[in-house]
């Protein structure tokens, strides 16, 4: 195991003569080994940790100038969507906000000239596919930087780079870490200019994880391959059932046929992953009462760890999107997303068929 190395400065032989570490806000052993280990499980030649996923999307906006356009997927993370809103558009700032699976509004916005494109794919929490080589292109014609939120598919099950995207970002506090005990954020990337960029901001910034941290993400990454296989078994295996059931009036999983992008998500997936969105017939004391039925499924904030969770997007972690643009995506009083963990695929199952 890396050894976790708790010190915040290291002796130098002489002033500003090292070998390789001098504060660890800079590096840290621990935490290089962990980048290391994201790095390749991305196919990227580098990776950059950070104390929090915002703090890593925060990172990437930092290497714009004032004045830029960026192009964002409408439905994005609230808290992606809310930093952007809130706190950059202030510092002159563009963002365009796209329904990126419609092509013609997609087009429309490509006209812009962006310097910067955002996606997440699938999105959360309305499980949109977004086609990553496409997006591609269209960032290689306008000249834009390519960021693919990776997050809701984890490195198991897709790899953004290869189709063409600039960086990839994680939530690590999500499948990554995997034990809903850290909080985190990575940016992997293969370009040199981009990581000399980002490394300066990340150490310039100082929003780095402590060396405790990286230890336990890189342990998680062991069992990465492993809990990623059964989430997106109970994934499955939940959807079709929430799609059978006569209380559900709509099911979100890119893993069933009837998801308007499945084709795309069959074709730059591994697999489908363990987060499900659906509209439950009935208002919103309805979707309470169904909330407190659930006994395995437990209601919190988060997602990705080896239990399942359950959120209400509208007033949990969407809540700081514009209501018009809540309406306006899906997200309404019926909706409920899940987190699948890793427990016995029937014994979910009989939870939600309690509940309902």
């Amino acid at each position: 195991m890396q050894p976790i190395f708790a010190t915040s400065t290291y002796v130098q032989e002489e002033p500003g003569k090292h070998k390789g570490f001098d504060y660890s806000r800079a590096d840290n052993p621990t935490r290089q080994a962990y980048e290391e280990a994201l790095a390749t499980l991305e196919g990227a030649r580098h990776g950059l940790s950070f104390a929090s996923g915002l703090a890593a999307v925060q990172a990437v906006i930092q290497l714009l100038d004032p004045g830029s356009r960026i192009l964002v997927c409408d439905d994005v993370y609230g808290g992606t969507g809310r930093l952007f809103r809130r706190l950059f558009a202030k510092y002159n700032l563009d963002f365009h906000f796209v329904d990126m699976a419609d092509r013609e509004a997609l087009k429309s916005a490509a006209n812009l000239k962006p310097n910067l494109i955002w996606i997440e794919t699938p999105t959360n929490p309305m499980m949109k596919v977004i086609d990553i080589r496409a997006m591609a292109q269209i960032a290689m014609k306008t000249g834009a930087l390519l960021v693919v939120d990776n997050t809701f598919a984890s490195p198991i099950f897709q790899s953004p780079l290869e189709m063409g995207a600039d960086i990839v970002l994680h939530s690590t506090t999500k499948y990554i870490g995997g034990h809903s005990d850290l909080i985190g954020g990575a940016l992997m990337m293969s370009r040199q200019d981009l990581f000399e960029s980002l490394k300066f901001i990340q150490f310039a910034g100082g929003a780095v994880p402590s060396a405790f941290d990286a230890y336990l993400m890189h342990r998680s990454l062991k069992t990465l391959g492993l809990r990623m296989v059964q989430h997106n078994k109970n994934g499955m295996a939940v959807a079709e059932f929430l799609a059978s059931h006569k209380r559900i009036k709509r099911v979100m999983y890119p893993g069933l046929k009837s998801h308007p992008q499945h084709s795309i998500a069959a074709e730059q997936m591994r697999g489908f992953s363990g987060m499900v969105s659906f509209d439950l017939d009935g208002n919103y004391e309805t979707v309470v009462k169904f909330l407190k039925k659930l006994k395995i499924f437990a209601l919190a904030e988060s997602l990705g760890g080896v239990e399942s969770l359950v959120n209400h997007p509208e007033k949990m972690t969407h809540a700081s999107v514009p209501e018009e643009m809540r309406k306006k995506l899906g997200i309404g009083p019926s909706l409920v997303r899940l987190s699948c963990g890793i427990e016995d695929t029937d014994d979910l199952i009989a939870d939600l068929q309690q509940a309902l």
